[in-house]
């Protein structure tokens, strides 16, 4: 063969590539940023699968032992994360039938719709050309579009006791999808590490007014709150180096499991009462630890939502946090529920994500996200510049992800009431209680 003919599998690849690049370029205006390093399925790291991991995560799940793990399978070939078309873009061999359909939309609609069908079609022998495709769908779907306000705010506390599978990482994009989406919405930073306010290009230097001394010494959130200086109605409570030892003094306080919510209640007043904008989301990060701190966070919020990083051990953690949510239901806060479960670092190339993935959802259906977020190196990257990937890098895989998951986020909300009680069907799925009995008794 020779080496300088070139490939005709490359050559049409390029080919596939314009067409998504021209179909961004009619709807931006502007050329859609390059794939770089960490912005597409080529920075995500290939793992070695477990094959029979199936039953193991099925045997967690019901509460069962840990059954043996076996020999390594093969990578799925060519997969790609599952995905959500959210705005209706329909196919069909009709032509008459697909306009009449666009028609029955908005003017703004129809333009995203029909920018959506004049992609190329692509299956799962090319998972490059695959990401690529739903990046600029993503693109066509999401840009410019502004989310629904909920009825009334929406606090929802994100936990998971296991360490390293996109708390933080989650809060903070979330918040930042929803802010640019014309949402106004509050960070309570709530973990010592300070991460999120980090991310946030929110100072939390020692001495800063922060949650601590609104936890500890009962001052007043509103005299702790910054502004984003990157997206304007985006606020967040941060967090000090103080706030480790926050654990400890907090044992012989009186009323001790309710203090944040108490002063995220005057806060919400004050804000009314003063003629302010109401804040519509209240994203409540977590340290991954099940102490006084996590607690606090669980009653202030009327929702849980849950990152799982696609890999065992993240689900081993999620059978005692459901435990933990019901003790928390059954003695201090009735109204919380498991609301939504996101699946974060998901890598399609491995058998072991997509097993995961599939026991999630066959488990909780009705709460899992259907976007899921991939591995990408702009979101790990985007800290060190004090912002989230939303505004580091807003057109890349990651970005795209978390705002597909900002928009799920926001029409789930929609028309919904937060109030549950136990043995009640709350806004989205099944008790947690009457869950996480059914799992037990199977």
């Amino acid at each position: 063969m020779n080496h300088d003919e070139p490939s005709p599998e490359i050559d049409g690849g390029n080919t596939e590539t314009s067409a998504v690049e021209s179909a961004v370029s009619r709807e931006t205006g502007a050329p859609p940023a390059p794939m770089t390093q960490g912005s597409g399925v080529g920075a995500w790291e290939d793992a070695p699968s477990v094959g029979g991991t199936g039953t193991q995560m099925s045997n967690l799940l019901h509460g069962s032992g840990n059954s043996s793990t076996h020999d390594e399978a093969d990578h799925a070939p060519g997969a790609h994360p599952p995905d959500s078309t959210l705005l209706p873009t329909p196919r069909t061999d009709d032509h008459d039938g697909a306009q009449s359909t666009v028609n029955t939309l908005d003017p703004d609609e129809q333009r995203r719709a029909a920018l959506v069908q004049s992609l190329p079609s692509v299956d799962d022998d090319t998972p490059l050309m695959a990401q690529l495709q739903q990046d600029a769908r993503r693109r066509i779907e999401l840009r410019g579009r502004r989310f629904p306000r909920p009825d009334q705010t929406r606090v929802i506390t994100v936990a998971n006791q296991k360490g390293g599978v996109g708390k933080t990482t989650t809060t903070v994009n979330m918040a930042a999808a929803l802010a640019q989406a014309g949402l106004n919405v509050l960070v309570l930073d709530n973990d010592p590490q300070g991460n999120a306010s980090t991310a946030l290009g929110i100072d939390h230097r020692a001495g800063t007014p922060s949650i601590y001394e609104v936890l500890v010494e009962s001052a007043p959130m509103a005299d702790a709150v910054q502004q984003s200086a990157d997206i304007p109605n985006l606020w967040c409570l941060p967090a000090t180096i103080d706030l480790s030892g926050a654990e400890i003094e907090l044992v012989s306080m009186v009323a001790r499991e309710t203090r944040l919510r108490n002063a995220l209640d005057a806060y919400l007043q004050q804000r009314i009462d003063s003629g302010q904008e109401r804040i519509d989301y209240v994203l409540v990060d977590c340290p991954p630890s099940l102490g006084l701190l996590t607690v606090n966070a669980f009653v202030v919020a009327r929702e849980v939502l849950i990152p799982i990083q696609c890999e065992y051990y993240a689900l081993e953690g999620l059978s005692q946090l459901l435990k933990t949510i019901q003790l928390i239901q059954a003695h201090l806060n009735p109204d919380l529920h498991v609301s939504t479960i996101l699946l974060t670092m998901y890598d399609a190339r491995t058998n072991l994500a997509q097993q995961v993935a599939t026991e999630v959802r066959t488990h909780f259906p009705e709460r899992t996200l259907r976007t899921t977020v991939p591995r990408s190196v702009r979101i790990s990257e985007a800290p060190s510049y004090g912002q989230t990937v939303m505004t580091y890098d807003p057109g890349s895989s990651g970005a795209l992800a978390y705002l597909e998951a900002a928009r799920e986020l926001a029409e789930r909300g929609v028309g919904t009431t937060e109030d549950t009680n136990i043995g009640e069907t709350p806004a989205y799925g099944q008790p947690v209680v009457a869950a996480t009995v059914t799992q037990e008794e199977q």
